[in-house]
């Protein structure tokens, strides 16, 4: 509920228009408490034909610099449009009664309206914000505030049965049976943040992502939206997925709400090839389509290979134990749990030979999804990558001592890799 009301007189009218200015400059200069949050502009009044339904503002962090991100919102798509701050709050002035009609700001634990009559003649007012409305956003850097990657509002996630309408001010929720996939999602493009600014990515301006087993594609479109809308790159991203009418689906999405660079096509990791390929991400490849997926990725040179696993049934039938072991792994779930932990460490130390900087860890608690376990494999240069190369025997010979110490024949990937050594 609004404490203060300003209803300028003629004379003063223009105060309104300016205050509220002053409020969203100090806002952002970081001068009230709490912040600059959000600015949504409404009511729109400018050329019929842009069929604008609102201006949504937020602050992003681009390349070490502050920025404003102007995500417009039509009918059928958003349009996301990135500015430095004093270029922002020069388009912001322009827009305020011309083009938007009302303007709805929360700043430094206030709730702040302007909104213009018909007349033309502002009025402001400002309050103290509800509980639960935004607060400012986190800015990578902060290290008490938790960074936001990805934002319920892009009506694509309405398209995907991620949102629903019907929220305050008409704004989408989040379904409630999809609340973990919603944190599965965030938390993959978490751990993708971290793997681009480690590698040579980080300064490129484009990025090539192909995601073998796209399926309904909620990875693959917050990947695009995320690279795009909040890293300002120019992004190609592929989803790749057997069954043609998830292929149709997002395609359809994908088109709909004008996603340029975000297409899927049906085919599986052993056949399709990539003109480019920055990332490669493969989630729940089926036993040894994980090694297909992820020798295309080193084949490819890829900067980025991310896998989770599944279904490791390659090795388990191979593995004679050691006498020491038989009495712990005679247990069949004690059995399937170290034949997993062989092959994935076997897949971790081929990438490491390759000269990727490889980590092993678990992606998301287990109460969200039993599968859960990551292979992220990140491409050394320079030193570092000369220094990896040079540890190739030595990572080679471990290899090859875990293979005996077990009784291992093959293992795909590292077969893969021979094969295409001799035929080179």
């Amino acid at each position: 509920m609004f404490t203060d009301l300003i209803t300028p007189p003629p004379a003063a009218e223009a105060d309104a228009r300016q205050r509220f200015l002053r409020l969203l400059q100090t806002a952002l200069a970081g001068e009230g408490a709490g912040g600059f949050g959000k600015l949504l502009l409404s009511k729109y009044s400018g050329p019929a034909e842009a069929k604008v339904e609102r201006l949504t503002v937020r602050e992003v962090l681009l390349r070490g610099e502050r920025q404003l991100s102007f995500l417009w919102r039509h009918p059928t798509k958003d349009i996301t449009k990135n500015h430095p701050l004093a270029e922002g709050l020069a388009l912001i002035d322009g827009l305020l009664g011309t083009q938007f009609q009302n303007a709805h700001l929360l700043a430094g634990g206030q709730e702040i309206q302007l909104a213009f009559s018909r007349k033309g003649k502002p009025s402001l007012r400002v309050g103290k914000a509800a509980a639960g409305d935004e607060a400012a956003p986190a800015l990578a850097g902060h290290d008490k505030e938790k960074q936001r990657y990805l934002e319920l509002d892009k009506p694509f996630w309405t398209a995907l049965g991620v949102t629903h309408e019907g929220g305050k001010g008409g704004e989408r929720q989040l379904v409630p049976a999809m609340s973990r996939k919603w944190k599965q999602i965030n938390k993959f493009i978490e751990v993708m943040s971290a793997a681009i600014k480690s590698s040579p990515l980080a300064d490129g301006p484009e990025v090539h992502v192909s995601d073998f087993g796209s399926g309904k594609g909620y990875l693959t479109f917050a990947m695009y939206d995320w690279l795009t809308s909040v890293l300002g790159k120019t992004a190609a991203v592929s989803g790749i997925e057997l069954r043609e009418d998830m292929v149709r689906l997002c395609n359809t999405a994908a088109q709909a709400h004008g996603l340029a660079g975000l297409r899927f096509v049906q085919g599986d990791v052993r056949h399709y090839q990539p003109a480019r390929l920055d990332v490669m991400i493969a989630l729940h490849a089926c036993d040894i389509a994980t090694d297909y997926a992820i020798h295309l990725g080193l084949r490819a040179g890829a900067s980025i290979i991310m896998c989770s696993p599944c279904c490791h049934k390659q090795l388990r039938p191979q593995m004679q134990l050691p006498a020491t072991l038989k009495p712990m792994l005679q247990h069949g779930i004690h059995l399937g749990q170290e034949a997993e932990m062989v092959t994935d460490s076997l897949r971790a130390l081929l990438l490491e030979a390759e000269g990727y900087e490889t980590q092993v860890f678990e992606f998301i608690a287990l109460e969200h999804t039993s599968k859960n376990k990551m292979i992220l494999a990140v491409k050394k240069s320079g030193a570092a990558l000369a220094a990896a190369l040079k540890r190739r025997p030595e990572v080679l010979a471990q290899i090859a001592e875990i293979k005996r110490f077990y009784g291992l024949r093959e293992q795909c990937l590292e077969t893969l890799l021979l094969q295409e050594a001799t035929a080179g």
